[in-house]
This record gives structure tokens, C-alpha cells and sequence, in this order.
């Protein structure tokens, strides 16, 4: 072996554990446009084949400026591992444990979400404790188009050495 050592080969090298994390810290999600290409592939992993997914005349037929995004399809904008952290929890992620989000306004092809998610929970356990956030997506116009919540469970660090 030359020394390469796969455990080592990591986004983020130092992990962090429930006691690290803080009330209000934020994590941007990267942008993304919903382009026809977006819809197809969520048509495809969804099996969702609803005209008004894939059809931009039936859409315009019904007063739509095109395709209307699944809002499946605009809440996983807010996945965090399209970001940092599940890089951070590596050793300290015991599972996602709830999500629950509402669709407050349309998304069209064309339109551009900007993702993120921001602690407002942390509700200590004995060994472990919930990480809870509010997730936002909004679009290229700043309106809130997604709202909602996810809650991990992560480890702290004592349990994870003892």
C-alpha cells in the first residue's frame, strides 16, 4: 500500500457531534434551475406522468407559463447532501428522523431555487440529540416557494468514544 489511507479521504476532515452545532447556524444549499431537463429526470425517478409535468401546452392551455414543477420535486432542493453537512456527521449521524414541509407557491421550468437550511432546534438526549432545521427554498424573484422542517439524530461525542 503507498500510504493512501480511504478513511482519511473525506469532504470535511474534522467531524462534529451534537454538542457542536448552534442555534441559528445556516447552511446554503447550492442553486439549481428547474430546467426541462430537471423535470425529466424527476418524471423518470418519481414515475409521476401528470401532463402538467411534462406538457407545456397543456400547462398554457390552463393559464400556466409552462411546466409546473411536482412539489416533491421543489422540496428535495433541500437535501442536505447536496451540501456540507452531512460531510460534518459522518461519525456522528444516527438517522433522519422526520420531515414535513408546505408548497406556498408554484415553481415553473425556468425558475431558479436558492436552498437552505438553518438550525432552530437542538434538543439534547442522554447519548444523543435532534438537530432540527427550517428549510427554505426560495425563488430567483425572492419569493418563499417551500417552507418546512427536518430533524436528524445525531451522536455526541462522548458516546461515540465510549
Amino acid at each position: 500500500m503507498t500510504g493512501f489511507d480511504p478513511t482519511r479521504h473525506r469532504m470535511i476532515q474534522e467531524q462534529r457531534w451534537f454538542e457542536d452545532f448552534v442555534l441559528g447556524e445556516r447552511f446554503v444549499l447550492p442553486s439549481r434551475t428547474m430546467t426541462e431537463a430537471v423535470f425529466l429526470a424527476f418524471q423518470g425517478a418519481s414515475g409521476d406522468n401528470h401532463p402538467v409535468h411534462y406538457d407545456v401546452e397543456y400547462c398554457k392551455a390552463r393559464g400556466m407559463p409552462g411546466l409546473l414543477a411536482h412539489g416533491f420535486q421543489s422540496l428535495i432542493q433541500t437535501a442536505p447532501g447536496s451540501g456540507l453537512f452531512p460531510y460534518m456527521v459522518e461519525e456522528s449521524l444516527a438517522g433522519f428522523i422526520e420531515q414535513s414541509s408546505r408548497f406556498l407557491k408554484p415553481v415553473y421550468a425556468g425558475d431558479t431555487m436558492y436552498p437552505a437550511l438553518e438550525i432552530d432546534e437542538l434538543t439534547p438526549g442522554r447519548t444523543t440529540g435532534v438537530v432540527g432545521f427550517a428549510s427554505t427554498v426560495h425563488n430567483q424573484s425572492g419569493q418563499l416557494v417551500v417552507q418546512g422542517r427536518q430533524r436528524y439524530l445525531i451522536r455526541k461525542r462522548l458516546a461515540a468514544t465510549a
